[in-house]
């Protein structure tokens, strides 16, 4: 729960929209459906001054067509929650709760737009799944749904949505069933210039439904899977209760896990005034928990460790009673970091996240660590209670899942869908700054030939050797990735000429040249390569992707070992 990682790391940053002030509501409800995201920023001259989220379209009046076309400040939300790309994702979590919003644009450290973060956004990144195999659907359904009938209109299905606060509505289309209306589906309505119309004609069917005896796990797993955001609980009936998202899973742990704490906690309490028996058996419960507990005084001296506590620190329990946590620092965190903390032991009465923490030894290890503060019956603090689990390994094969994602086995470069990833996000940043890009299509020639005649081991080496090569002929932010055997593509963003982009391609032929040498064995081969700029040759990643491959190929029709653009003249770019 509350994780500490910054914002930087799940925040939206391909998907940042903007738009002026005076763009149509329509335009830029089209320009969100378009791209998939949730909201849209406003900016004028002066910076952001507002943001239009999918929640904000339940005020255009869908009786009412000229409203479409009102300027997008007549509708947008003031002023724009705004939070620093290095702020922990859990603090961020509590900061939209706080403030009642599900958006906030992320900063960087010039103060200019960075991203954009949504609470679905920090439910996907909390790390709830363990939490929620716990815990039944029934017990985190905020309130009953709103259901309207199929001849509603849709002008009073957003007044009724806008008026209970509700981001969904349940359609009851009888005899074909129910349906689903969320904001989502009224954005692209207003795109479509969409009015006159009754719910039953625009709703989604078949509305995917979850008991409310079903472990909340399989809630998560099948709004994942079908990439929606909203189920229909029913009772064991069959009677629609309730509806459920990313949103009330993220509400509903949270608070669950806060009562979980603060029961134990009590229970603890209860245990230490009753018989001296009863005391006993919560030692005993306390001393074979596998969590580190640490309890310190309101000065945050240490008065008591568990065993727990020994094997995860390497400190026994003498040697640490008395003394303040500071012995554990690791030094990795700043002043701000543990000012937050204390900030939020004080507001909050509590504080969860990661932190870097070190064992006598000298080793460091990441924590995810609960801190509460205790307090007698007049409400004065009294202790605090520390509960912590080493989660090291699973954070590195965390990475390890990540670099098999992202990354060639084989090779270590970026794999097909890294790549992909990291050109769109060249092509918008080209076509924002009007420069030129390229993407080299490479293929190693009569490779075939390495494989079946001196074996898989020495392709393999080949190959490797072959990445170091390219790697050593281009610039630190060029890319370069592995599609699969012996096809590669460089990625050279921010290129000033088409000159420049031929030298690279004829220094990679050159520095193919030189033979191999692998096992005692020398081996030579050619590389063919082609080449297609953007934006004269393609503006997507498909028609790039699909240039340069096309121009390989014609370079290896014309000879081998050469280099082929996909246009032989193209117009020079800006």
């Amino acid at each position: 729960m509350g994780p500490s990682f910054p914002l930087a790391r799940i925040m939206h940053t391909g998907q940042l929209l903007e738009c002026s002030p005076d763009t149509p509501i329509a335009e830029a409800a089209a320009r969100m459906s378009q791209n998939g995201v949730s909201s849209i920023l406003v900016r004028d001259r002066n910076g952001i001054v507002g943001i239009w989220t999918e929640h904000d379209a339940l005020s255009v009046d869908f009786d009412t067509p000229d409203q479409f076309q009102q300027p997008i400040h007549t509708a947008m939300s003031t002023p724009v929650l705004s939070l620093p790309a290095t702020l922990a994702a859990g603090e961020a979590a509590i900061r939209l709760r706080d403030s009642g919003k599900r958006h906030a644009l992320v900063i960087d450290e010039d103060g200019e737009p960075a991203g954009i973060v949504s609470q679905t956004d920090l439910a996907l990144n909390q790390g709830l799944e363990p939490y929620l195999r716990l815990r039944e659907v029934g017990a985190v359904i905020p309130r009953p749904p709103l259901v309207v009938g199929a001849a509603t209109a849709l002008a009073e299905v957003a007044a009724r949505m806008r008026a209970q606060n509700a981001d969904a509505v349940v359609v009851d289309c009888t005899p074909d069933g129910l349906g689903i209306l969320t904001e989502r589906d009224l954005v692209a309505l207003i795109a479509r210039h969409t009015t006159n119309t009754l719910a039953g004609d625009v709703a989604s069917r078949p509305l995917l439904t979850v008991r409310e005896d079903d472990p909340l796990i399989r809630a998560w797993d099948l709004l994942l899977e079908h990439r929606i955001r909203h189920l229909a609980v029913v009772s064991g009936r069959g009677k629609v209760t309730g509806l459920i998202g990313y949103r009330d899973m993220l509400c509903g742990t949270e608070q669950m896990y806060l009562d979980d704490l603060r029961q134990a906690l009590e229970q603890r309490d209860r245990a230490l005034a009753q018989s001296r028996s009863s005391l006993q058996l919560a030692e005993r419960v306390i001393e074979s928990s596998f969590e580190g507990i640490m309890i310190t005084d309101r000065h945050a001296r240490i008065e008591f460790v568990n065993p727990a506590f020994t094997c995860l620190t390497g400190y026994e329990r003498e040697e640490v009673l008395g003394r303040t946590p500071r012995l554990l620092s690791s030094g990795r965190h700043d002043a701000e970091f543990y000012d937050r903390m204390w900030q939020s032991l004080a507001h909050h009465g509590y504080w969860r996240g990661e932190i870097w923490n070190r064992r006598k030894s000298g080793e460091l290890y990441l924590a995810r660590l609960t801190i509460t503060a205790i307090t007698d019956e007049q409400g004065q603090l009294t202790h605090y209670a520390g509960l912590f689990t080493d989660i090291t390994q699973s954070r590195r094969q965390e990475e390890q899942i990540r670099q098999l994602a992202y990354y060639d086995a084989l090779t270590g470069v970026p794999n097909r869908r890294l790549l992909e990833d990291r050109l769109a996000h060249a092509i918008r940043h080209a076509h924002r700054k009007e420069v030129m890009l390229a993407v080299l299509f490479l293929d190693l020639d009569h490779f075939k030939q390495v494989n079946d005649t001196l074996g898989h081991a020495v392709g393999d080496a080949l190959l490797v050797q072959f990445t170091q090569r390219v790697r050593d002929c281009l610039r630190e932010d060029d890319t370069l990735a592995r599609l699969g055997g012996d096809e590669f593509v460089v990625l050279l963003p921010e290129m000033d000429t088409l000159d420049d982009v031929i030298r690279v391609a004829t220094r990679l032929v050159s520095q193919n040249a030189t033979p191999y040498r692998i096992d005692g064995q020398e081996i030579r081969l050619g590389t063919s390569i082609g080449i297609s700029v953007y934006p004269n040759d393609g503006t997507t990643v498909e028609e790039l992707l699909n240039g340069a491959d096309v121009a390989m190929y014609r370079s290896k029709r014309d000879g081998r070992n050469l280099y082929r653009l996909f246009n032989p003249t193209p117009a020079p770019a800006g």
